[in-house]
């Protein structure tokens, strides 16, 4: 049946193809193919599929269709920013189209919707024509009330518009609220919606992560089928199959202090010929999850586990994670090992893989590696293995080889330490805490990415496609508008289309102080990492071929790659997989590991919100030190580095005096203080808006880099109006004009 399918798909498409610039009717397909019966419903299930997929477009009121390229339009899932406007993923350049606010009609976040280009080019444009699906997902909000009348505020700030809701469903004004859309007749109207959940009040922090939850659609607990299946699962542990001992071998786990899913561990030794060999030993997933089991598909539609500030919402039952896959020490664990040999440089001679049965020596967190590294005792571990000892220190030195040779290839050195938010047992933030990026993690991170590269290499260079993890270089245009903001901060890069340009650039401000702002700006102007099953290659980390294999307890392709790897050295069809299953996969896990990291950003940002609010209540206002990011005539935007996150000082927080912009030099000139991109001020917060995520903040003391003051004298303030500056009176910005 299913090639039946495949063949009339590929007809269809042919169709198009071959006429590229005709519009075809359902009796025009049905006519020039010959179909009949079945493949005529079977048709009509194509052609939509096709239209929300982008490849064609509805003509003629919906009775016809072309190809999408052709009619200058484009269809996919409409993605909106902060600022109203939204976007649309152009399926043949994967350039982001724009939409306008005022030209998105009555489409929201998640639509499926047609947009008729309007430009095309560096900076693409468009217009929503056509509605074809509406999203399905339900949207958190606040429920408030005029006193007659009741509307949901979104929690997500990129809906622009509240929702009346014609009752309240039992939840009161105040109360958090899932609602469901039911309709939007214009923009001049409110959309409607109905309360089909009342989550508890707004102002309780205890019921954050349940909030985000519900708003990002994540799951709250497993199938009942598949905990069934997972508690069933620790028999297969006793029928390991045919399997490499390595129960002898030294080897140990390094992971945060709070985890509890070992899903990796690593070995060093050296063979008869004094290489070094590097084992690294990945929980055998696979052996436990089987391919269309009901674990396998629950684990499919999650595509990763999500990590939010409180709460871990795991890919695999508890059963499996942190049970027989994880590789607890003094316990037989089956895995999956490669192993790869090094010579004196670093570089990798030769590789093998095996399906492997292990006992962990040792379990260390980071800071105990750490310590060790140092030759310090580590906390919470009496006696330190001298084998143990060995292995790091001879693992860190292979490690410190790997990163030189990587970052010798133009490797982006874009890391960066890990900010932890502090909760109180109200659930309510104390502060961040930055958790060091240090040797111990490097060690590690190094043995994953090596493993990584030696799987992908080997199954792609022999022909196999696999669930990739594609890293593509950024945009020409992306890197002009980077090259330009560096400039203004005082930094000459040259050609950042070289990545070797940009990787010294990356390294020779490494210790700057402006390093934070400079390498932010560089990690925003970068695509998004995803997976994919037509491209390989990795920009960032500079590897031509690269995939994820270490972790399958959290991550569905890891689980992909080793059933392709498992039948590779099986010799069961050289580990191929059906084209269209890999290429499903890779979307959907793309999109289920956007959605979790999105649902962690957001539970953050709430918290932080919550955490300057708190300030402003107490009227303990705390002081950070900022970044000026960007300059405008109504103010400053900041970077906090402390905070992670961003601000704005408003010309009548920077001075109650003149203030004046200049434009072509991006600067603010208040009081004969000049703030441009890069000087480093003190802040406390003054306003906070939660609705929007938008918070004030003003000065409070000379800046740590002292802004640059001009040594021109004052001018009058009649005089400032005839030169076109802006100026304030009262703390409020009046923008004059020059006169020609």
């Amino acid at each position: 049946m299913k090639k039946i399918i495949d063949k009339e798909a590929f007809a269809i498409r042919y169709l198009f193809e071959s006429s590229p610039e005709t519009a075809w009717d359902n009796r025009a397909i049905i006519q020039t193919l010959g179909l009949r019966g079945k493949q005529i419903k079977r048709m009509s299930d194509l052609l939509y599929s096709m239209v929300r997929n982008g490849e064609i477009v509805p003509t003629r009121k919906g009775r016809a269709y072309i190809l999408a390229k052709e009619a200058d339009l484009a269809t996919g899932a409409l993605r909106m920013a902060r600022n109203g406007a939204g976007f649309v993923l152009d399926r043949d350049t994967g350039k982001a189209i724009w939409i306008e606010a005022e030209d998105l009609g009555t489409a929201l976040l998640g639509d499926i919707v047609t947009i008729r280009i309007t430009r095309r080019g560096a900076d693409p444009k468009g217009k929503v024509i056509k509605i074809v699906e509406r999203s399905a997902h339900d949207i958190v909000g606040t429920l408030l009330s005029t006193g007659k009348l009741f509307y949901v505020v979104p929690l997500n700030p990129v809906y622009r518009h509240d929702f009346a809701v014609p009752s309240t469903n039992g939840a009161r004004p105040g109360d958090r609220v899932v609602m469901r859309f039911t309709g939007w007749a214009n923009r001049h109207v409110a959309p409607e919606g109905e309360i089909v959940d009342v989550i508890g009040p707004a102002d309780k922090p205890s019921l954050d992560t349940l909030v985000v939850m519900k708003q990002f659609g994540l799951p709250e607990e497993f199938p009942v089928g598949v905990i069934a299946e997972a508690e069933k699962v620790s028999q297969r542990l006793a029928r390991p199959g045919a399997r490499e001992d390595l129960r002898k071998t030294y080897i140990i786990t390094v992971d945060p202090a709070t985890a509890r899913d070992f899903d990796d561990a690593i070995s060093l030794e050296t063979d008869a010929r004094g290489n070094r060999v590097l084992g690294v030993h990945i929980a055998d997933v696979s052996h436990f999850v089987r391919p269309d089991s009901a674990l396998d598909r629950e684990a499919r539609a999650r595509g990763t586990s999500a990590y939010l500030v409180d709460k871990v919402i795991p890919m695999l039952p508890e059963q499996l994670s942190n049970g027989v896959c994880s590789l607890r020490p003094d316990e037989d664990r089956l895995t999956f090992s490669a192993f790869m040999t090094f010579d004196g440089g670093g570089q990798m001679i030769a590789r093998r893989f095996a399906r492997t049965r292990i006992r962990s020596k040792l379990r260390l967190n980071y800071e105990q590696a750490m310590a060790i590294l140092e030759g310090k005792p580590p906390e919470g571990l009496p006696k330190v293995p001298p084998q143990a000892a060995a292995l790091l220190k001879g693992g860190w030195a292979l490690a410190a080889q790997l990163r030189q040779r990587r970052f010798s290839m133009a490797a982006l050195d874009l890391e960066v330490p890990e900010a932890e938010v502090v909760l109180d047992e109200q659930s309510r933030m104390t502060g961040i805490l930055i958790r060091p990026y240090d040797a111990s993690h490097q060690l590690i991170e190094e043995c994953m990415v090596a493993a990584n590269e030696a799987v992908a290499t080997e199954l792609w260079t022999r022909g196999t496609k696999i669930l990739a993890r594609l890293h593509e270089p950024p945009d020409e245009d992306k890197l002009d508008e980077l090259k330009t903001n560096l400039a203004l901060l005082g930094f000459h890069t040259g050609n950042l289309a070289h990545p070797q340009v940009l990787a010294k650039f990356l390294k020779d401000t490494h210790d700057h102080p402006l390093r934070y702002h400079a390498h932010t700006m560089v990690l925003r102007s970068m695509k998004r990492a995803l997976y994919s099953a037509e491209k390989i290659g990795h920009f960032g980390l500079a590897k031509a071929y690269y995939a994820h294999f270490t972790s399958p307890i959290r991550r569905y392709p890891d689980l992909v790659l080793h059933r392709q790897l498992a039948d590779y050295l099986d010799g069961k069809g050289g580990g191929q997989m059906p084209q269209d299953y890999l290429m499903g996969t890779a979307a959907l896990a793309t999109e289920r590991e956007q959605v979790a990291d999105d649902a962690s950003r957001q539970l953050i940002e709430i918290k932080k919100f919550r955490f300057l609010q708190q300030q402003l209540d107490d009227q303990k206002p705390i002081a950070y030190q900022a970044v000026v990011a960007k300059c405008t005539n109504y103010g400053v935007f900041i970077d906090i580095p402390a905070l992670a996150m961003g601000g704005l000082i408003h010309i009548s927080n920077l001075s109650n005096q003149f203030v004046r912009f200049n434009p072509s030099s991006e600067t603010l000139n208040a009081n004969g203080v000049v703030y441009r991109i890069g000087t480093v001020v003190q802040v406390h917060v003054v306003k906070v808006d939660f609705d929007a995520r938008h918070a004030d903040f003003t000065l409070i003391a000379e800046a740590a880099e002292r802004p640059e003051r001009t040594r021109r004298p004052e001018r009058t303030r009649e005089r400032k109006r005839r030169e076109g500056r802006a100026f304030t009176n009262g703390g409020q910005a009046f923008p004059t004009v020059k006169k020609r």
